[in-house]
């Protein structure tokens, strides 16, 4: 899938809002504002359970990353997501 479909594609489930469980958080981490070298992708099946977690780094901007960001959608996609957050820009990595 090409990267900015699998964004649009992302950004549009994010739009939503929040409309229930199964809910999927996504979290971009960085050293610097400008480039996200590690996602972590929460999956919570229903409100008070354990949020299952998984990380995926990049040499790179893993925002511009076409395999990252398809892997995202396919997440969403499998996991039945009646939501989509995403935290806006980078969160920087102590």
């Amino acid at each position: 899938m090409h990267i900015d479909k699998a964004k649009k594609r992302i950004a549009k489930q994010v739009n939503k809002g929040f409309r229930g469980f199964p809910l999927i958080a996504i979290e971009y981490f960085g050293n610097t504002a400008n480039v996200a070298t590690e996602v972590v992708v929460q999956f919570t099946l229903e409100e008070e359970s354990q949020a299952q977690e998984e990380r995926f780094a990049s040499q790179g901007d893993a925002r511009e990353n076409e395999t990252i960001q398809t892997s995202l959608v396919k997440i969403i996609e499998r996991a039945g997501a009646n939501s989509v957050t995403q935290v806006s820009g980078v969160t920087l990595i102590k």
